[in-house]
C-alpha cells in the first residue's frame, strides 16, 4: 500500500501562518492578506471570496476547543453559516470572511453561563437564615424580580458574573444571621435549606442534610453579637458607615453608635432592632 506524504506549506505563505507558525515572514504574509481583505471590503471590490481560508481558520479554532456557538458569538455570524462553511460552502462574503479571519488563533473564550445549582442554593440559604431577597439583590447588582426567578429555580444556567457575585455575598453573609423573621419563615415554607445543610453546595448530586438545615433559629442576643462583630470587621477595612449599614441590614445611626461604643452587644435597644 502506498502512502502519500502531505507537503507542508513553505515559510512566507499565509498557509504556514494558519498552521500555527509565527516566524516573521509568515506573520507578514498573514498581515498583508488581512490588509488586502479589509481594503477590498471597504472599497466594495470582490464582494465574495473563496471559503477555503475561512474554513481552515474555523477548523483550527475547533481543534483548540472552540465550539461552533463560541465561534458564532465571537464573530457575530450565525451558527448555521459556520456549519455551512465547515461542510464545504464554496464562497462567502468578504465581511463574513473578515470576521472569521480576524478571530485570533488561541484558547476559546471563558463561558458566559454556568450551571445555576450553586447560585440557587446560596440565595435560598441566605433567605433561610433571615436575609430577604430585597436586601440581597442590590448587593449583587440584580433586580429583586430577577433574583427571585433564580431563587425559585426558573433558570438552569446563570451568567458567570452573577454566580461569582452571589458566591462573594454568600461568603460574607452566610455567617451572619439576617434581620428578617419573615424571610426565615418564607424559606421554611418553601423547603429551602440553610448553609449548614450542604457538604458541597455546587454539586447537583448532593442532597441537603435535613437535620442540620433546620438547626436552631438564633435568638436576638446571638444575632446582635454577630452583627456587632461584622460591623467592627468592616470598619477595620475603612468601609464607610453607610455601606456597613447596607451590608448588615441596619440603620446608619445604629452602625455609628456601635462604632462609637455607645451600644454593646447585649444592650436592650440593640436586641430590639435585631428582632
Amino acid at each position: 500500500m502506498t502512502t502519500t506524504t502531505r507537503t507542508l506549506p513553505p515559510h512566507g505563505e499565509r498557509r504556514c501562518y494558519l498552521r500555527g507558525c509565527r516566524r516573521p515572514e509568515c506573520c507578514k504574509a498573514n498581515y498583508q492578506y488581512m490588509t488586502r481583505l479589509r481594503l477590498d471590503t471597504i472599497r466594495g471590490h470582490n464582494r465574495r471570496t473563496p471559503a477555503t481560508q475561512s474554513r481552515a481558520h474555523i477548523q483550527q479554532l475547533i481543534a483548540l476547543g472552540w465550539s461552533q456557538t463560541q465561534i458564532g458569538d465571537t464573530t457575530r455570524i450565525s451558527r448555521r453559516t459556520i456549519s455551512e462553511i465547515i461542510e464545504g460552502r464554496r464562497t462567502l462574503s468578504n465581511a463574513t470572511a473578515l470576521a472569521i479571519l480576524s478571530t485570533p488563533i488561541g484558547p476559546p473564550p471563558p463561558p458566559r453561563d454556568t450551571d445555576a445549582t450553586g447560585t440557587v442554593r446560596r440565595i435560598r440559604a441566605l433567605v433561610a437564615i433571615g436575609w430577604p431577597l430585597a436586601q440581597i439583590a442590590p448587593r449583587i447588582g440584580l433586580y429583586v424580580t430577577a433574583l427571585g426567578h433564580i431563587a425559585r429555580g426558573k433558570h438552569d444556567t446563570v451568567r458567570v458574573t452573577t454566580a461569582e457575585a452571589v458566591a462573594a455575598e454568600y461568603r460574607r453573609l452566610s455567617r451572619i444571621p439576617g434581620p428578617s423573621t419573615r424571610a426565615r419563615n418564607y424559606a421554611a415554607a418553601q423547603g429551602w435549606h440553610g448553609p449548614l445543610a450542604w457538604d458541597d453546595i455546587d454539586d447537583p448530586g448532593v442532597q441537603p442534610d435535613i437535620d442540620i438545615s433546620v438547626g436552631h433559629v438564633p435568638d436576638q442576643s446571638e444575632t446582635a453579637r454577630h452583627v456587632a462583630a461584622e460591623i467592627q470587621h468592616l470598619a477595620a477595612f475603612n468601609v464607610p458607615e453607610h455601606e456597613i449599614a447596607a451590608r448588615v441590614g441596619r440603620s446608619q445611626k445604629y452602625v455609628h453608635e456601635q462604632l462609637a461604643g455607645r451600644r454593646g452587644p447585649g444592650w436592650r435597644n440593640q436586641m430590639q432592632e435585631a428582632a
